[in-house]
């Protein structure tokens, strides 16, 4: 087995099978969304034929929908699998986000979260798609002035409550809609169906990985992640591979990789931030190229699958700095791809 190759295959980096951006969320499950800018591209760069005003129109129409879901931090999820990943994942997020309240010494209790909701909504209802501007606005005109870590936490457990989603796509400025406009009304989902699916879709579209892994990315306990892989039945199996005790699906891609092939690949994007270990693919000796210990990821590129170097997604020409092997004009064609994309 090449894990890279299959990892590579499976994540829709090379090869891939989708032309509609909802469609490469929906196989994902859901796809990291932790830089407003580049979440675009990294959707995009799974499509057959990237497309930023195709995204766009997938986002606007809440067949893409952004929220804060696992871990805390933003997603980008399908329409479809809104409701059901949210039933599924909230629970630990507003655990998580709990935590993060307390050591920041940040109390805010029922009453005042639901006040401050109740106004959230009326400021939604009113413009349709809102900055986070708005809401401060709306606040002040009550009387209540807030900094803008607290506002955060309300926004995020408005999204986890199934309140509020992303809005219509800016170029720099998230938007916040009321998801039963943007999504539809709440419909409850049997929780082993959607802990199933949601199962499904990682290993499916990030084989080879481990259990470990899938722990990481999701969020969930451990014994949720064990019961998706046991409920998976014997359409997955276990592989040994240089101390790696990796997962792969009856239905994993294999064939597809040409050598020699640049990715310009975009901070937080799941091609690193998937897996709990890295090394597969990023050697330990340049981890620090790509992201620190606080969760910061960099913009990165890849050879072959393996990162090699950094690369600056806002300049007019191409930045590329290696720190790994040599570099070719392979790199300046996945450029013009990427500026393709950002006038399509």
């Amino acid at each position: 087995m090449n894990p890279i190759a299959t990892r590579l295959l499976n994540q829709q980096l090379i090869c891939p099978q989708f032309s509609d951006p909802a469609d490469v969320v929906c196989q994902m499950g859901a796809i990291q969304a932790q830089e407003y800018r580049m979440m675009r591209w990294a959707v995009a760069m799974r499509t057959s034929k990237p497309s930023s005003k195709a995204f766009k129109q997938a986002y606007d129409s809440g067949r893409i929908v952004r929220l804060h879901l696992m871990r805390g931090t933003w997603q980008l999820v399908a329409s479809e699998d809104y409701w059901p990943l949210l039933q599924l994942c909230a629970p630990k997020a507003r655990a998580v986000i709990r935590g993060w309240m307390r050591s920041n010494r940040v109390s805010i209790g029922e009453d005042e979260e639901s006040r401050i909701r109740e106004l959230l909504v009326q400021t939604v209802a009113d413009k349709g798609s809102v900055v986070k501007d708005d809401f401060v606005r709306t606040l002040e005109a009550k009387g209540i002035r807030m900094d803008d870590h607290r506002l955060s936490y309300h926004l995020r457990m408005a999204e986890l409550s199934g309140t509020l989603c992303s809005g219509d796509l800016l170029p720099m400025k998230a938007t916040y809609a009321l998801t039963s406009e943007k999504v539809g009304p709440s419909v409850m989902a049997d929780r082993d169906e959607a802990l199933l699916a949601l199962t499904r879709k990682y290993f499916q579209s990030r084989q080879p990985a481990t259990l470990e892994d899938f722990v990481w990315w999701s969020g969930l306990n451990i014994g949720d992640c064990r019961r998706g892989i046991d409920m998976l039945g014997d359409t997955i199996h276990r592989e040994k591979w240089k101390g790696h005790d990796l997962y792969v699906t009856d239905g994993c891609r294999t064939r597809g990789f040409r050598k020699g092939r640049y990715l310009l690949i975009p901070p937080y994007d799941e091609y690193l931030i998937s897996y709990k270990s890295r090394d597969i693919v990023l050697s330990l000796d340049y981890r620090h190229k790509a992201h620190n210990n606080s969760g910061i990821f960099q913009p990165v590129i890849a050879r072959d699958g393996v990162i090699c170097g950094n690369w600056a997604p806002f300049r007019a020409a191409l930045q590329a700095d290696f720190f790994l092997g040599e570099h070719s004009d392979g790199v300046e064609a996945e450029w013009l791809r990427y500026h393709h994309f950002l006038t399509k």
